[in-house]
């Protein structure tokens, strides 16, 4: 499989989640093998997870300072020009991640998540920019947040066996 497709799974799969779901649940794949060691303690992971979080927490803000009419066009956010330089170094921090587990000959999905992340972040920040209205807007910051979002969660989860 390749690592787009399981970037493009992994997405999917944590843009569907939601927090009212069955805690406990049985896995819908039972996995053999022998999980790999966290990467999160490392300091190029913890750096990635650090910016990622305050990223995401930036981005939520630019969404509750929008104006409330939805069909109003959209203004240019406050620092976003820094905000864009900053996601621009987390891609690139995301890509150093797919690299290096790559190097060390990784077997799990986290390489390839990681590198669909450094893709993904361009263009959502794109979607951002090029947004023609608050609703727009809105949306493609939701798009950021869950993407962001997702940046921290998949190196910061128990790693699983390889499928």
């Amino acid at each position: 499989m390749s690592c787009d497709a399981v970037a493009f799974s992994a997405i999917l799969w944590f843009a569907s989640f939601t927090p009212d779901a069955q805690a406990g649940a049985a896995p819908a794949v039972i996995q053999q093998g022998q999980a790999p060691a966290s990467v999160a303690g490392e300091p190029l992971f913890a750096d990635i997870v650090k910016r990622a979080g305050a990223l995401k927490a930036q981005t939520e803000a630019y969404r509750q300072g929008l104006p409330k009419t939805p069909d109003a066009v959209a203004k240019a956010l406050k620092g976003f020009d820094v905000f864009q330089g900053q996601l621009g170094e987390l891609s690139a921090l995301d890509m150093k991640g797919h690299v290096t587990l790559k190097e060390r000959g990784a077997v799990d999905d986290l390489k390839c998540i990681l590198r669909g992340i450094s893709q993904d972040l361009p263009g959502k920040l794109q979607a951002v920019a090029d947004a023609k209205t608050v609703k727009d807007q809105d949306l493609a910051l939701r798009d950021m947040v869950y993407l962001l979002n997702d940046n921290v969660e998949v190196i910061t989860a128990p790693p699983q066996p390889a499928a």
